[in-house]
């Protein structure tokens, strides 16, 4: 395959497909609120093929997640609002103003310090897309300080950022050891709910539950989105395990006892850290 730096082709096979007509009718019937869950697939893809480390499955999957962009300015541009081409020029612009420090006059600078002038720019950005609204130009878009975070976003991503920019604002814990105990404060709430036969108030502390873990997270510098995938992809090589073990006797889960389940996990668990342990 002969790499390309020209995207026109792919512009031309994604305005063919939509062309009424003659294009793909499944193509032709999609919008921005059907495409939009793909978008969201494939940039976990995305994310899943770096996690496992496979760059042949990753460039086909930035290869999908491109689609998905091209798909989403096409249908733009069928309505008249813009065109891919305006898309790249935004972003070129964007990144022409948020890196002065290469591209201006700014010098070289130090992480910090291009940390602190990247939050200037972006406060200056929000100002004038907060004028706009104002204006009436763009109405749609929320004000006040937490706005800009999709609510599209995986919940435990968006309850970091959420939590990210207010610390900026000064509200936060001082202390990793204050969000463990807050997280303990939650856990009670949920077993008083439980206790009191309160059902419909349990699945309100878990959310508050899950904030507080998000939010520990965050102190000491964990992603909780990929904490929680790579925990989830332990789940399934364990149950695996399991499920093999029980194959080997003759057995499916179903016909197995939940102690029998247990046994065999902590086997294969024990297996795990002791393979660790040899590497």
């Amino acid at each position: 395959m002969r790499p390309s730096r020209d995207i026109s082709g792919l512009l031309d096979i994604m305005a063919k497909l939509r062309t009424p007509g003659s294009g793909c009718p499944w193509d032709l019937e999609q919008n921005f609120s059907t495409i939009a869950p793909y978008t969201i697939e494939e940039a976990y893809e995305v994310a899943d093929a770096i996690a496992r480390g496979d760059l042949d499955d990753l460039r086909d999957e930035l290869g999908d997640l491109l689609l998905q962009v091209v798909f989403h300015a096409r249908m733009a541009e069928e309505d008249g609002a813009f065109a891919f081409g305006v898309v790249v020029l935004a972003i070129t612009a964007k990144l022409l103003r948020r890196h002065p420090h290469v591209f201006g006059d700014a010098g070289a600078l130090p992480v910090e310090e291009v940390n602190a002038l990247w939050d200037r720019i972006k406060a200056a950005e929000k100002a004038a897309k907060a004028e706009r609204v104002a204006t009436g130009e763009n109405p749609a878009v929320a004000a006040g300080s937490l706005a800009g975070i999709p609510a599209s976003l995986p919940a435990l991503l968006r309850a970091f950022k959420l939590q990210a920019k207010a610390a900026k604002l000064g509200f936060d814990w001082n202390d990793p050891l204050a969000v463990l105990a807050k997280i303990r404060e939650e856990v009670d709430e949920i077993e008083a709910a439980l206790a009191g036969g309160q059902r419909d108030e349990v699945a309100g502390e878990i959310g508050d539950l899950l904030f507080a873990v998000v939010n520990l997270a965050r102190h000491v510098d964990a992603d909780p989105e990929a904490g929680l995938r790579a925990t989830n992809i332990k789940f399934e090589r364990r149950f695996a395990a399991v499920e093999r073990a029980l194959a080997t006797a003759g057995k499916a889960p179903l016909e197995a006892t939940l102690a029998e389940m247990d046994a065999l996990w902590e086997a294969a668990k024990a297996q795990e850290l002791s393979a660790s342990e040899r590497d």
